[in-house]
């Protein structure tokens, strides 16, 4: 049996105690507890320990240290189950202990995946210009559940990224440009794709813009084009092939037939 001859408030830390121990050889420091520690081992001058006590005692204030450590972690933002899990691993924590902070934090209701993935969602809708199958796979990442994922991604209603994806269309397309308007839809669709939008949203939205699309700015950006394909293909090929040359290239930058043959008529007349 080890006695406690000393108990001193830590310089740095009053919330934490210094421990002294007295075995029969004279009085040496043991181990340092918090003062939660402290309180629920009733630890005071002149108790007795064996080292089942001492055991448990240095156990417990292991465990309480990780918490804390955590506590810290999720005092900047909310954290999933599996990120404490690896913030814990990193630390190289004992398995165990991890599983009874994890436990404990839940219990405490400072880790909930449901409510973390939900409050994901709304902040990715309004800070990003994210879609939806993005915000997924970001919560699959941070470990989120498919359940889970799957009860709170309808909070990115189809409105809601109708909204965002017109937006973000309607800004680039306001961008000057030298391209036809088919090859600029086509590639923001791809865009908008890669954000994470739905097929039916971006569908919707495009169809909406094609309804919409400026026919002098098509143009401008169509004479552009076949000017570019003139100068290139003019001292090489006359007549026919020349016309052949102009309209396959044409055709390939995304104009339609229409605008293509008024092109070839009104500025390539002379030959």
């Amino acid at each position: 049996m080890k006695k406690i001859t000393r108990i001193t408030t830590q310089q740095k830390n009053a919330s934490r105690y210094n421990i002294f121990l007295d075995d029969g050889n004279g009085e040496a420091f043991a181990f340092g507890v918090d003062e939660a520690v402290l309180i629920e081992f009733r630890l005071r001058k002149g108790l007795e320990l064996n080292e089942e006590t001492i055991k448990k005692i240095t156990q417990k204030e292991k465990l309480y240290q990780f918490y804390t450590q955590c506590i810290h972690f999720l005092s900047y933002r909310m954290r999933t189950k599996k990120e404490i899990y690896n913030y814990l691993m990193k630390k190289e924590v004992e398995p165990e202990y991890i599983e009874k902070i994890i436990e404990r934090l839940t219990k405490e209701k400072l880790l909930n995946d449901k409510e973390f993935a939900e409050m994901f969602v709304r902040t990715r809708m309004n800070t990003s210009s994210k879609g939806p199958k993005l915000i997924e796979q970001e919560l699959r990442e941070k470990g989120v559940s498919a359940v889970i994922i799957a009860d709170v991604i309808p909070i990115y209603t189809y409105e809601e990224q109708y909204d965002k994806a017109y937006k973000f269309t309607e800004k680039k397309l306001r961008q000057s440009s030298k391209h036809a308007f088919r090859k600029r839809m086509e590639q923001l669709q791809v865009n908008l794709m890669q954000k994470g939008f739905s097929r039916d949203v971006v569908k919707d939205v495009a169809s909406e813009f094609f309804g919409e699309r400026d026919a002098d700015e098509e143009w401008n950006a169509l004479v552009y084009q076949g000017e570019k394909l003139v100068r290139r293909h003019g001292a090489k090929f006359t007549g026919y092939e020349l016309r052949n040359k102009i309209k396959e290239g044409l055709y390939r930058k995304g104009f339609s037939f229409d605008l293509i043959e008024r092109f070839i008529e009104e500025q390539l007349e002379q030959d």
